[in-house]
């Protein structure tokens, strides 16, 4: 892939993950008794770009979603709590992703992403609040990342095996 395909498809993915996280905005809110819980759907493109590119691409194309995402319809505050979670939950797929293909899938790497979303979201509230106390509230939101987790990573998984098929995946590889 030459440099400039390389960053016209880190654009793209992107450029839909800031589109995806602009729509999950505009959708009602799914869980009730969770109160700040999302599904996190921009998170299919992380995983996209986790199983596409160079851990220094995927990087970029997660903090050019947060910055566009908070300019977009965001303020400081939901900045810092995606910035958090996303940064975190980066390291996390990154991190399980190395254990790899045998010992675990795009599905549990994209839970442990949603996991470590939770817990980089809760340390900055508690960081604001003041309080340590606010943890208090991962098993809940663990819960939930889980069952987000799992519906991302098997969408994920999904497009990818498409993406595979397509001409242009293979300029990826090169």
């Amino acid at each position: 892939m030459t440099k400039n395909q390389r960053i016209v498809y880190i654009a793209l993915l992107a450029a839909q993950a800031v589109i995806i996280s602009i729509l999950e905005r505009a959708i009602p809110f799914p869980f009730a008794f969770a109160p700040g819980a999302k599904l996190g759907l921009a998170n299919i493109i992380t995983c996209m770009a986790l199983y596409t590119l160079t851990v220094k691409d995927v990087t970029k194309v997660v903090l050019i979603r947060i910055t566009l995402s908070a300019l977009l319809g965001g303020n400081l505050s939901s900045f810092m709590y995606s910035a958090s979670g996303a940064i975190l939950s980066l390291l996390g797929m990154i991190l399980v992703k190395q254990l790899g293909p045998s010992r675990i899938s795009l599905i549990g790497v994209s839970v442990a992403g949603a996991i470590m979303h939770n817990v980089g979201q809760l340390l900055i509230a508690s960081w604001i609040a003041q309080t340590w106390t606010v943890l208090l509230y991962l098993p809940v939101m663990s819960f939930i990342g889980i069952l987000s987790g799992i519906a991302i990573g098997i969408i994920a998984n999904y497009l990818l095996t498409h993406v595979e098929k397509l001409v242009y995946y293979r300029y990826l590889n090169e």
